[in-house]
Parts: C-alpha cells; sequence; structure tokens
C-alpha cells in the first residue's frame, strides 16, 4: 500500500523531456529512411515509456504530498496518453493484415485521429457520467440551496456534452480546396485533443479525491485538528460536524488500541454572526461527552474559512509541540482541499474523511477541477498552446507541407 510523506524529494519529469528528444531523433532518422513500421513502433513504445514514468511519478507524489495539483496532473495526463495509445494500438491492430502499405503517413493520421476518435467512441460514456454530474447538482441544490457553486458540476456537464455534439457535427461532412479541409482537419483535431485533455484532468481529479479521503494515516500522531463547518441553531453539531468529529475520534481510537499513543485534538473553527457558540466550544462539549478529558483538547476558535483553520491550528500546535505528527478530520469531500491549505503553510497533515452523501463527493471534484484551471492558468495555457502547436506540426506533415 502506499504510504503518504514517505519521501522528502520532489518527483521530476525530466526523464520524459530526454526521452522525447530521443524519439524526435529516431523518428526523424526513420521517416528520412522510411521505415514506415518502425515509425509506428517507435511511437507506441514512445507512449509506453510516457505511461510508466507518469505513473511512477504520480506514486511519488503521493508518496511526498499527495495534496498537490500535481497529483492531479500526474494521473490526468497518464490518462490522457493511455486513451491516446489505446485508440492507436486498436486502429494498428486493424490495419495489421495490410501493414505492407502502411507508410509513416498512415502513423501521422492514426495520432492525429486518435483523440477524435476516442471523443466518439465513449460518447455513451461521457453522456452517463454527465447526466450523473447533472443528477448530482440537482440532489445538491435541493438541500444547499441555489447557488453559481452548486452549479459547477451541471455547466461542465453541459460543456461536456456540447463538446461531443459540436465536434460531431462540425466533422459529420467536410468539402473544398485542400487548403479549406486541412485548416478544418486542423480545427477537429485540435478541439477534441484539448477536449480529451480536459475530459482527463476531471477524471484525475476524481481520482486524487478519492485516494486522499479513502486514506488512512499511521496510527502515530500527536494532534488530530477538527475542522469546522457550522452548527445547528442551540448550538449543537450538525450531521456533517458531527461526522467530522467522530471521524476523529475513530481514528483515535484506533490508534490508542494499536499503539497505546494518546494524541490532542484541536477544535478549530470560530463562532458565526448566527451561531450561539463558536464551532470549536460545540466540538468540545461533543468531545467530552464522549470520553475525552479536558486536557486532551485545545480550543482554536478564531478561524472562518478551512485556510484559518489551518494556519490558527498550527500555531496551536508550534505552541505545545513543534516537531508533533498531524492528522486532520473533515468530510471525505473535503480533504484534499484541506490538504492543499495545510501544505501552503507548510504544515505536513494527513486527512482522514467523515462520510458524507455521493452528491457532495461529485460536487467537490467538479470544484477542484476548476480549482486547477483557474489557479493555474499560466500553466494550463502552456499546455494547451504546446498541444496545438504539436497538431498543426502533425497537420502539415500529413497535407505534405512539411517534408522530409
Amino acid at each position: 500500500m502506499i504510504r503518504f510523506d514517505t519521501i522528502d524529494t520532489k518527483p521530476k519529469l525530466y526523464s520524459i523531456i530526454n526521452a522525447t528528444i530521443v524519439m524526435v531523433a529516431f523518428l526523424i532518422i526513420f521517416i528520412i529512411g522510411k521505415q514506415d513500421i518502425a515509425i509506428c513502433l517507435l511511437l507506441m513504445a514512445y507512449m509506453l515509456v510516457v505511461m510508466f514514468l507518469l505513473g511512477r511519478a504520480f506514486i511519488r507524489q503521493l508518496q511526498y504530498n499527495p495534496y498537490s495539483y500535481n497529483t492531479i496532473y500526474y494521473a490526468g495526463f497518464f490518462m490522457f496518453v493511455f486513451f491516446v495509445f489505446l485508440t492507436q494500438l486498436l486502429i494498428f491492430m486493424m490495419i495489421s493484415h495490410n501493414i505492407g502499405n502502411y507508410t509513416y503517413l498512415d502513423v501521422i493520421n492514426t495520432i492525429l485521429n486518435s483523440a477524435r476518435n476516442f471523443m466518439l467512441l465513449t460518447f455513451p460514456l461521457i453522456f452517463i457520467f454527465s447526466l450523473g454530474l447533472v443528477v448530482s447538482n440537482i440532489s445538491l441544490i435541493r438541500h444547499e440551496g441555489f447557488g453559481f457553486s452548486n452549479l459547477l458540476a451541471i455547466i461542465l456537464a453541459v460543456m461536456m456534452i456540447g463538446g461531443e455534439v459540436f465536434l460531431y457535427r462540425y466533422d459529420y461532412y467536410v468539402s473544398g480546396s485542400e487548403m479549406e479541409v486541412m485548416i478544418h482537419d486542423l480545427f477537429a483535431h485540435s478541439f477534441a485533443a484539448v477536449y480529451l485533455y480536459f475530459e482527463c484532468m476531471v477524471i484525475g481529479t476524481i481520482i486524487a479525491n478519492i485516494i486522499v479521503s479513502r486514506y488512512e494515516p499511521d496510527y502515530d500522531k500527536d494532534f488530530m485538528i477538527v475542522l469546522g463547518c457550522g452548527l445547528m441553531k442551540d448550538g449543537s453539531l450538525t450531521p456533517l460536524l458531527r461526522g467530522r468529529a467522530d471521524r476523529a475520534l475513530s481514528f483515535y481510537r484506533r490508534q490508542k488500541e494499536t499503539t497505546g499513543k494518546e494524541l490532542i485534538f484541536i477544535t478549530s473553527g470560530g463562532q458565526g454572526p448566527d451561531e450561539v457558540i463558536s464551532e470549536s466550544e460545540a466540538m468540545k462539549r461533543y468531545l467530552l461527552s464522549q470520553g475525552i478529558s479536558e486536557d486532551q483538547i485545545i480550543k482554536e476558535d478564531k478561524s472562518a474559512n478551512t485556510q484559518q483553520n489551518m494556519a490558527f491550528s498550527k500555531e496551536k500546535i508550534m505552541a505545545v509541540k513543534p516537531e508533533g505528527k498531524v492528522a486532520f478530520s473533515t468530510t471525505n469531500y473535503h480533504v484534499f482541499r484541506s490538504g492543499l491549505f495545510a501544505r501552503r503553510i507548510k504544515m505536513r497533515a494527513q486527512g482522514v474523511g467523515a462520510k458524507t452523501k455521493w452528491y457532495f463527493m461529485i460536487n467537490a471534484a467538479v470544484r477542484e477541477f476548476v480549482g486547477l484551471l483557474t489557479k493555474h492558468i499560466d500553466k494550463q495555457s502552456l499546455i494547451i498552446i504546446g498541444m496545438i502547436v504539436f497538431y498543426i506540426v502533425l497537420t502539415l506533415i500529413n497535407y505534405n507541407k512539411i517534408l522530409f
């Protein structure tokens, strides 16, 4: 089983750059030498190498810091390369009986069409997934009310279905001069690749959320931060907050049973304008009622959001035991985002997730996906520009506008 925070070296992907340089060098040699089958095998071998390196980087990222957008990137890019490889492999197998007439332009064409073909082939799955997003969002709105953040899954579903329909209609029939057809293909290939990339980032986000929410930290913790999330009108815990407190208690009891080690609870949450007491005080009273002694509880009652929860709780920890090992308890859909905030203040804390309704988990994954895009606009732009340039070059080669 992969354990978090077991290595201190951030994974690098320089090996992918080196593999790409080697692949391009051999590709040029094979094209000049008209080694068409060798080109096809080279590209598929390259994709296998990239998948291996991305998979290894993903595992090492979990071991280094799972609460990072790099976790999503590695998972998403792995899926992207896998989809392209799978499509190319299937097409290659289909034409294997006529392998003697297979040229490097056919290889280029299979790569160009792989993203587009995969989009069309997976439309039924995309439709089902999008329908699930809509149903989850409707359930969320019924329980939490109407708001833009609660519409994100519906917006994403419309965009995913709309992208599939647009490509099908745009690509259904094309005519005109060679230049017009080439421009059409250039746009269709680039659109399909960018669409598939974002689709894979959604998948990567879901994978990251599931992994961190189901993870069970080692039973060696000194502190357990319980993150607040609102109270009932009488000052008692809401079912959501009670779930977080119970998850913290469950971890503590397992740790004590397994290793005999005690820990200190930090109840983190201030008093909102409509709350009769602070969330911290309410959680403390609940923990006391569950048999936890008062000297095992530290209140942090100034925070108003998750970022402050982590920052102010760290101050409490530093005052007691700076080198202490930390865990935090929150709802399963909130573990990844909470871990992000902890790492931003350089606190290495591992999260445990309390179960909640399925529609919260789906909408949270969508919010993380949106956060990935909005907080890394420069990186996303470079990736998209790079992909478009790649498909421009392949299209020009395919139409003999670039000759070797």
